[in-house]
């Protein structure tokens, strides 16, 4: 399996507040990776500084073989990165049909707009249905739908997934992650997703990590962390 994303002792913070302290990972094509820990860990901030929306004070990041460490956040989403931020942040006085056209914002996937919608409209059935209705009036979990779907018009290779399930009902976050996983097999897309529900986000991946005070306290395959005595104590309550 090829390599998609490696990161590489990567530091970041927010004003005199360092909160990434030498992270290092690899995503492969085709890949799900997790990254759990508790809140305050540092999983958001990583998730902006791959990105390009916070500036990484150290270390480098490599994407699809290019080095993007100091691209801005439209440059790195131009190249097929990603993110869609906690809560999805939608436009809720815009219909669920504009929220996607400006997905489709960079000029390459601005050219293939109609076969991203025609698309996205396929994988998302609801989304076709509320088309016209405004953004705000989605359930929970069709604003994570249409989320998602919004990322999708920009035509990525990696999706960054930040918190998909936070507050969502458990039988709406069932629905979330056998959409990611479906995206997955189905598009070959490559996932980075930061969770703090831990059973969920272990049991979807192929490889997880556990982040703590901005650095990788553990790195395995998910099934072996989810049996990790260690992780079910601090993480999972059990």
């Amino acid at each position: 399996m090829s390599t998609i994303l490696r990161v590489e002792s990567l530091g970041s913070g927010y004003g005199e507040l360092p909160v990434l302290d030498g992270i290092t990972l690899e995503v492969g094509s085709g890949e799900i990776v997790s990254v759990v820990g508790a809140n305050g860990a540092g999983k958001t901030t990583l998730l902006l500084t791959i990105g390009g929306h916070l500036r990484a004070r150290s270390g480098r990041v490599v994407f699809d073989g290019h080095d993007i460490t100091r691209l801005p956040a439209h440059a790195a989403a131009e190249r097929g990165l990603v993110m869609v931020p906690e809560g999805g942040r939608l436009f809720p006085f815009m219909t669920v049909l504009e929220n996607l056209e400006l997905g489709a914002y960079h000029r390459s996937a601005r050219a293939r707009q109609q076969e991203s919608l025609d698309e996205v409209m396929r994988l998302f059935p609801i989304l076709a249905e509320r088309r016209t209705q405004l953004a705000g009036r989605l359930s929970g979990g069709e604003r994570q739908m249409c989320a998602v779907a919004r990322a999708l018009m920009a035509r990525p290779k990696l999706l960054m997934l930040d918190e998909p399930s936070l507050g969502l009902a458990p039988i709406i976050v069932d629905k979330v992650f056998d959409m990611v996983r479906e995206l997955v097999r189905t598009k070959g897309l490559s996932v980075l997703l930061v969770e703090q529900n831990v059973g969920n986000a272990l049991r979807l991946c192929e490889r997880g990590c556990i982040i703590e005070h901005g650095r990788i306290l553990k790195m395995a395959r998910g099934e072996d962390l989810l049996r990790d005595p260690d992780v079910q104590r601090s993480y999972m309550g059990l």
